[in-house]
């Protein structure tokens, strides 16, 4: 399986209606970024990556320019060689940032080389433990009116999920809890809901925003306070409400020291940034050693597949940076759960033509 080619680009989608969030403020596009590999006997690969909105441009050219040399005429079978030649290849400059995004986009095309070529849909190629997994709906905005946060609720509920996440980190921490408690008198006692602070506290802040959100029974509170702060992560936890972390983090080693300090109890690794599915495997098998949950963050089209791998899978993230308009096949949900397709590969196949109108 000797690579022959290799293609990338890049292209800026819009977001509509924008999303709002504690510390990235009013977004109203994203960046994709695609791989594509084609070996000498016509087999195909793609993977992708995204930003939120920004430096697209430097992954696109660590692809091209630093990762496409590397490539060319290896056997695109050998996945875990190849991660670890292009680690060490900018490891000077890299260990982390648009290094993670740029391997991930690699990384994923050449997993879904291997499953495309067995004829396997690639949830079953990594295990296949089980397809239907729980999903929750994220987007539910920082900045929407206390009743548009609740009507935008009901719309995702009359979509079929069955587990919500709202946006807090508002300038004051009771208009958070006056949100929170909205929400869940809406959905009553029971139903799944989080809430994700996105990084907008600093830790003293973030225990006192954890005591007052604690008596609304939270799935999690996720991204309380700076991503690398870890014994904070450990304060807010030990206030008593579990914490889901990582989605900022994009290296296995990260993640380590993370769930050494104790700081999580649901790690959030996504493919997409912290290098790929080879590298979203391991800290699976880490938080399983440590006896925790895995969830996920963003490109929900990829992640249904590592979580339907996963045996200790919770929840995958349905997340605002949406690519239902720009493929054929659109996630498919049944009774509140995400399903994994039956498609060999990752199944996601680009509407080509449509993302061409928004190439840079």
């Amino acid at each position: 399986m000797t690579i022959a080619a290799l293609d990338v680009s890049q292209y800026r989608l819009p977001l509509d209606p924008p999303l709002t969030d504690a510390t990235h403020g009013a977004m109203t596009i994203f960046e994709l970024i695609v791989v594509d590999i084609r070996t000498e006997d016509g087999a195909m690969g793609s993977g992708y990556t995204y930003t939120a909105g920004r430096a697209g441009g430097a992954i696109r050219s660590l692809i091209e320019d630093d990762f496409k040399p590397l490539l060319i005429g290896a056997d695109a079978g050998r996945i875990e060689a190849l991660w670890q030649r292009l680690w060490h290849a900018v490891h000077y400059v890299g260990r982390g940032g648009p290094v993670s995004f740029a391997q991930a986009a690699v990384d994923v095309a050449l997993w879904d080389l291997k499953a495309r070529r067995a004829g396997l849909p690639l949830w079953r190629l990594l295990g296949g433990h089980d397809p239907e997994v729980a999903c929750y709906a994220g987007g539910i905005d920082l900045q929407d009116p206390i009743e548009e946060l609740l009507a935008r609720t009901e719309r995702r509920i009359e979509d079929g999920f069955r587990a919500i996440k709202m946006k807090v980190g508002r300038p004051n921490v009771h208009e958070d809890v006056e949100r929170v408690g909205a929400m869940r008198n809406l959905l009553g006692d029971g139903f799944p809901l989080m809430v994700d602070a996105n990084m907008g506290w600093r830790a003293g802040e973030a225990v006192q925003a954890a005591r007052l959100l604690r008596p609304f029974d939270l799935v999690w509170l996720e991204e309380p306070v700076a991503p690398d702060d870890f014994p904070a992560h450990r304060r807010v936890r030990d206030v008593g409400i579990p914490i889901a972390a990582g989605e900022n983090l994009h290296t296995l080693a990260e993640f380590q020291a993370l769930l050494a300090a104790g700081g999580a109890d649901f790690p959030e690794p996504d493919l997409a940034t912290c290098g790929g599915i080879t590298v979203w495997r391991k800290v699976a098998a880490l938080a399983e050693a440590y006896g925790l949950p895995v969830t996920s963050h963003g490109v929900h089209d990829l992640h249904v597949h590592v979580l339907a791998a996963a045996a200790n899978a919770s929840y995958l993230e349905i997340h605002g940076f949406g690519l239902e308009q720009f493929i054929a096949h659109p996630l498919e949900m049944r009774d509140g759960k995400a399903v994994a397709s039956d498609r060999p590969g990752h199944g996601v196949v680009f509407d080509r033509e449509r993302l061409g109108a928004f190439a840079i």
